[in-house]
This record gives structure tokens, sequence and C-alpha cells, in this order.
């Protein structure tokens, strides 16, 4: 496959910050032998993927014709090390030094940008968290590799990613959480699956806070939250018009202090039940859906504004990570299956992603 280069390649300067950054992974390959540093091969990587690269073979296929200022690193590797360095790397340390060194960066044009003051809704930390299997990727067993992120909000940054062991999903969540050194302020979203006692208990444990969609899975919260008196709660309603319909949320919170509805989980703060009714042109009723969440956030720490755009941002995971991996990137065409090397391409493509978000880019397909 024929590789072309990205229209905004690493410059140098960014190619030696990289190189530092990835100091922080450990090589896990034998010292006798080696012929190719662990840092300059994973920089190399990193350039290959944004430009289209979704195997091993096409990353020296893509690196041999790349600038100087990512080909200084020397003679290109063959493709098996390629295969050997990403199937045996720490793919959660590799994700942890991309991710750092992506956010170091938007940091740093923060600082170069005073100008640029970031609204209330940004004040907080919120991510999201969400699994998505590699459809391509299946082991000898014949199991497809399934990976749990995390995922910033506002920035509409890839955070970290572990693999989900034996298909549970809820054993990987504190782990994934575990990867990410500071919880203390930050907001956890998630959808019902994740929507557990436990959770809720090891958010609030390390300081973070949770806002958890409530359904089917938790029938006792969900009746609960259906039978409060949602009367006596004021409506804060938005309205949107465009693409041929019209939609329309509405958002009621409860305080659950001193209520016995607070003892069905731990730290529940708050209830909330949002209503969205979509009308489309043409048809003569709208469709009605209503969700229930609770939160550890008290009224002091979000307004119902703040709540209902992060209940409505919590599938940008989906749209802005995943469906872009999946389409864009052709994650789940990639054969790659052996050890690690799975997670360790995904972590490439996050890193992908995140760089042309860095840069103001929207349309990744397009970048």
């Amino acid at each position: 496959m024929v590789i072309c280069l990205p229209p905004q390649p690493l410059d140098p300067a960014e190619s030696i910050s990289l190189l530092q950054a990835l100091t922080a992974v450990a090589d896990p390959r034998r010292a006798r032998g080696r012929r190719h540093s662990l840092q300059s091969s994973l920089l190399l990587a990193v350039g290959a993927v944004p430009a289209g690269a979704r195997s091993y073979a096409a990353i020296p296929q893509w690196a041999r014709c790349a600038e100087q200022a990512v080909s200084g690193c020397g003679p290109v590797p063959h493709a098996t090390t390629f295969g050997r360095v990403l199937s045996a790397v720490d793919p959660v340390a590799l994700q942890r030094a991309l991710t750092g060194w992506v956010r170091a960066r938007r940091e740093g044009r923060r600082r170069r940008r005073p100008g640029d003051v970031r609204h209330l809704g940004q004040a907080r930390t919120v991510v999201a968290v969400d699994g998505k299997t590699l459809r391509g990727a299946r082991t000898s067993d014949g199991e497809q590799t399934k990976l749990l992120a995390v995922f910033a909000h506002a920035d509409q940054l890839a955070i970290t990613q572990i693999e989900v062991v034996g298909g549970d999903e809820l054993a990987a969540f504190a782990p994934v959480l575990d990867t990410v050194p500071v919880l203390r302020g930050v907001v956890v979203t998630a959808d019902a699956l994740p929507c557990q006692r436990t959770h809720a208990t090891y958010l609030r444990a390390r300081g973070g806070h949770y806002l958890f969609t409530v359904k089917g899975n938790q029938p006792t919260l969900r009746r609960a939250w259906a039978w409060l008196p949602w009367a006596q709660a004021p409506a804060l309603i938005e309205r949107q018009v465009g693409h041929g319909r019209t939609e329309s949320r509405s958002i009621k919170v409860l305080d659950l202090e001193g209520a016995p509805e607070a003892q069905l989980f731990p730290h529940g703060a708050r209830a909330i039940k949002v209503v969205r009714r979509r009308r489309c042109s043409g048809r003569a009723k709208p469709s009605v859906e209503t969700v229930y969440a609770i939160t550890s956030l008290g009224h002091h720490d979000a307004d119902p504004r703040l709540l209902a755009g992060w209940i409505s941002s919590d599938w940008t995971i989906e749209n802005c990570l995943h469906g872009v991996r999946d389409v864009t990137a052709g994650e789940d065409h990639s054969s790659v299956r052996t050890a690690s090397g799975p997670q360790g391409m995904a972590a490439l493509r996050n890193t992908a992603i995140n760089l042309i978000r860095l840069r103001g880019g929207t349309n990744i397909a397009a970048a």
C-alpha cells in the first residue's frame, strides 16, 4: 500500500520533544542484537499512522519516503522490527507517554495564548469511560480484543486505555482509571453499564466524582428515580433547530440530601431526569426519550446546565474517538493481533487523532 505523507508532519523540535517523552517507555528487548533504538522506532510509527499506516509493513514503507525531520533517526527498521517492538512494549506506558507529550504541547500553546480563557464547563476536567471491540484482532482462541478507554470531553483527547481481559468490561473500570495519576476533582461520565456501587465508591475514594446514566441494569434505582417528585423540580429547557428536525431537551435535578433514595447508591447527591424530544420534518409525532442519571456532584459543584451538557457529551467518546478509529483509521480492518500489538497500534491511532485535534482540526478524514 502506497502511503501519502500527512499535510503537517512533525517538525524537528516536535520530533526531539517526542523522542524525549518516549524515553519513559521501557524497552522490552534484550540489549544484545538491538540495531534500532526503541524511541526512534516508536517515533517513526507515530509519524506513519496519521499518514494511513494500518499494518507493521506499512510503517517502514512510509518512513523511507518521509521528510528528513522524521527519517533522521537513522536506517529505517524492517517491518518485523516494528512488529516485535509494538507486540512487546507496554501499551499503557506507551499511551501514557504519548498522551503526556500531546497534553504538554497543548498546555504550552495555552500559555502562549493567554487570551484563550476556558469557559465554566471546561474549568473542571470531565472524562468519559467506554469500551471498544477491535473486530479484526482475534487471539488464537478466536476471542476479539476489547479495549476500555478514557476520553476528555472538552479537549476531545484520548487519555489512556487498557485491554479488557476475558471480556469483563466492569472489572476493567477501576484498572483503567488507575492509570490516570490524578482523579481528584475529575468528573467521570459513563453509560449504564459502569453504573455500579463499587465504581462510585472507588471514584469518591480517589477524590473524583461520577455522573452515571441509570438504566435497567440497576432496576431498583431506575424504579425509584421514576417515582421521584419531578413535578416539584424546575425545568431547564434547551431547543435546537436544524438538519430538518427540531430538538428540545428538558432537564430536572433533585437534591437527594435527607431523602431515602440517597441510600440506594453510594455518595449519590443529586438525581437527574432528562427528556429529549425530536420532531423530524414531515412527521406528525415527535420521538420522546427519557434518561435518568445520578451524580455525586452537589449543587455547589455543577448547575443543571453543566450536568445536561456533560450527559449529552458523554457520547463524544463513541463519535469522536471510537468511530474515527473505525471509519477513518480502518481499525476494524487491521489484522494486527499478536500480544499487545493491537493495543499498541490503537495507542498510535489515538495519538494521531489527538495531534489533529491539537492543531485545531475537526475533520479527521480530511486531515
